[in-house]
């Protein structure tokens, strides 16, 4: 269904990424943003998925500047070996990367984002800091609590897993606390990562649960 493709920052730079069409007229679009393993399966199967919901999805590959077309599963090792991409992360340039995501489909329709991971924290800031979206979701995003002064300039949903380890519940009340315009989910037992098929982590109700409120929150804001 999906394709690679390349696209152009306002920098020139030149990166990778993925786009699924659906097999008729596309509704909206929606640029899906990866975790720290690339534009994976994971996420490739993410907008596949959109698609499938008819919308057009492209995931750029916003590591490029740093391994071109890094992609990396979920075991022990390979998670050591991704997270040396977050060490000293450069939001600039993946806000950059991911508005040229958002140019490359504003021409099918209103846009939104999502993200997961890494991804749900550029989401966020990219809701409070790039033009063209009309809608942005964010999952289990780690850095969201740092930037939860910055208000969405669009719609905002964001989930979290109770027992995600790396984002104490203590966060997700301080971005509640900031953020009485965004709608936060907050899931019963689930860990970092619950979305995700291919993690020990992955939830399949919390999943399910928060994959319908996210097509819902799209279907309302995207018009």
């Amino acid at each position: 269904m999906g394709h690679t493709i390349t696209l152009t920052a306002s920098d020139g730079f030149k990166l990778g990424g993925y786009r699924a069409d659906p097999a008729g007229k596309p509704k909206a679009a929606i640029v899906v943003i990866q975790e720290i393993f690339g534009v994976n399966s994971h996420i490739r199967n993410v907008c596949d998925r959109l698609a499938k919901e008819g919308y057009a999805a492209v995931a750029p590959a916003i590591f490029d500047r740093i391994e071109k077309d890094f992609q990396s599963g979920y075991s022990p090792d390979e998670v050591a070996i991704a997270r040396k991409f977050v060490a000293n992360p450069d939001w600039a340039a993946m806000l950059r990367d991911t508005q040229a995501a958002i140019e490359s489909v504003k021409d099918v329709g209103p846009v939104g984002i999502v993200g997961f991971c890494l991804g749900g924290s550029v989401a966020y800031a990219a809701a409070t800091k790039l033009n063209g979206l009309k809608a942005a979701v964010g999952y289990y995003g780690g850095a969201i609590v740092r930037f939860a002064d910055d208000k969405p300039n669009v719609p905002t949903l964001l989930h979290f897993g109770e027992k995600d380890t790396g984002i104490p519940l203590a966060d997700v009340e301080t971005i509640k606390g900031k953020r009485s315009d965004v709608e936060i989910q907050v899931y019963p037992g689930a860990q970092h990562g619950f979305n995700c098929d291919e993690r020990a982590s992955y939830d399949k109700p919390s999943s399910d649960l928060a994959w319908q409120r996210t097509l819902a929150f799209f279907a309302k804001h995207l018009k």
